[in-house]
């Protein structure tokens, strides 16, 4: 049994390289070729893509999995999904988790895959719940990183627990990138012995050593693992998945991909890379290697952002500095890993603490939330230090418990304050993840249903 392969380049793949900016249209233009070519699955949807729809492209993104759906007749459907977070950046209530899963399967995702940024997995559990309810494949991931306390038989244990939970398949997910080839083969070697779960494994290029990382996991009996079309592979992406066809062909891990569909979509890519190259939206730094990353643990969609925070504080020449700043921030916090939303908010602490020239004197109100535990248990203590600074010596209540214990039911709530706005139960979904980019997106919508049948109004009276 060859390995599968599950592409990336129509969600993390422009995530990575260029913040997540393809339309539909862009999405649906090489898809019948992806479709034929023999993947195990093709992840289309979660992760940022919800939310660059509505805040950048004016799409829905209910449609574009719609679409993808309607054109993918063979191939399965994957999305990544933020445990309690779904898609956004804070926990929401158990009915939205729930609903948001149902909606999803029910629009066309075959595969859900489900980390929590801490590996917390009790903000885990109701999406893992309902994913099983409503008849969908659930993956867990952890999110792997490199500290004191992220040893492997820590991962072991781990996905001993998700297996109880529930789970169909286990991913590790190398979100910067930093999983050295040995340890992969350790890694995979010990989960195999442990779990009886279908392993997969999603890294960067950043690093410069995906490649040699994927071929020792396979080698230890990885059975799935994540790759990039080429137009949108390497970098701050995944492993190309071409070149890893070739590396595996006539072996007993050949993926037995079509190359001919797989260069047929291609061509079509190539003209998408190009479009971001030219009006600089692809950074070439993001198609570059940087080793440093081993030792800073920046993931790529991490990188791009930093690069773009800096950029408009023009402060571009700040940018080796936060870098460095950024695994001391890190080791202050309890070693969370680098993946969303923690990426963002460690990232932003770390160009604050340079750009204002005193570590935690200016500290967002997210990493304020972290420090009280509303994003549930730091995989290490966090600095005491650090923690009176961020809070003050006032009597602030640090919660132990699951966060989302703490929040009441708010589908129908949503559903009702936006009663005359919302269409379906997606539309509300959208309102509850991202209120105000997407009331004004559907605002926008309505508007333009009514404007186009005003248009129709009038051709009809003039005909008349």
């Amino acid at each position: 049994m060859g390995v599968k392969i599950v592409d990336t380049c129509l969600r993390d793949g422009h995530q990575s390289l260029f913040a997540t900016r393809m339309t539909t249209d862009e999405v649906l233009c090489a898809l019948s070729e992806l479709d034929k070519a023999g993947y195990y699955a093709l992840e289309v949807w979660g992760g940022a893509t919800f939310d660059s729809c509505l805040r950048f492209l004016n799409e829905d993104p209910w449609e574009r999995l719609r679409k993808v759906r309607a054109i993918c007749k063979n191939t399965k459907l994957q999305m990544l999904f933020r445990g309690q977070n779904i898609l956004g950046y804070k926990h929401y209530a158990d009915d939205v988790v729930d609903k948001f899963v149902q909606k999803s399967l029910e629009n066309g995702i075959d595969i859900i895959r489900v980390f929590d940024a801490l590996n917390d997995i009790r903000n885990l559990k109701q999406a893992v719940d309902s994913t099983n309810k409503y008849g969908g494949h659930c993956q867990i991931a952890l999110s792997y990183t490199t500290s004191p306390v992220h040893t492997v038989d820590y991962y072991v244990n781990l996905a001993k627990e998700v297996e109880k939970m529930g789970a169909h398949s286990l991913c590790i997910k190398d979100m910067a990138g930093v999983l050295l080839p040995e340890d992969a083969y350790e890694l995979f070697s010990k989960l195999k012995a442990n779990t009886k779960l279908p392993l997969e494994l999603h890294t960067h290029c950043t690093g410069g050593i995906a490649e040699m990382t994927v071929m020792k996991a396979i080698e230890a009996g990885c059975d799935i693992v994540d790759t990039a079309l080429s137009p949108l592979a390497g970098g701050t992406s995944q492993p190309c998945t071409e070149s890893l066809q070739y590396a595996l062909q006539g072996t007993k891990y050949d993926p037995k991909l079509d190359v001919k569909m797989l260069e047929a979509a291609a061509v079509k890519l190539s003209k998408v890379r190009e479009k971001y190259l030219a009006n600089g939206l692809l950074n070439p730094k993001a198609l570059g290697i940087n080793p440093n990353i081993l030792k800073y643990q920046v993931p790529g969609g991490m990188l791009s952002n930093l690069m773009n925070q800096l950029k408009s504080q023009g402060a571009m020449d700040k940018y080796e500095e936060v870098l460095k700043e950024v695994p001391r921030v890190r080791k202050d916090l309890g070693y969370p890993p680098l993946v969303t939303p923690l990426s963002q908010m460690v990232g932003t602490q770390a160009v604050m603490n340079i750009l204002s020239g005193e570590r935690y004197k200016i500290v967002p109100k997210e990493i304020n939330e972290y420090v009280r535990g509303l994003y549930g248990k730091s995989p290490a203590p966090i600095d005491e230090a650090v923690k009176k600074k961020i809070l003050g010596d006032g009597d602030v209540k640090i919660i132990t418990h699951r966060p989302a214990d703490d929040l009441e039911p708010q589908f129908e709530a949503y559903k009702e304050k936006y009663k005359d706005l919302v269409k379906s139960d997606e539309d509300v979904l959208s309102c509850a993840l991202f209120e105000q980019v997407a009331v004004k997106f559907l605002e926008n919508r309505d508007k333009k249903v009514s404007e186009d049948k005003d248009e129709v109004i009038e051709v009809n009276l003039y005909i008349g």
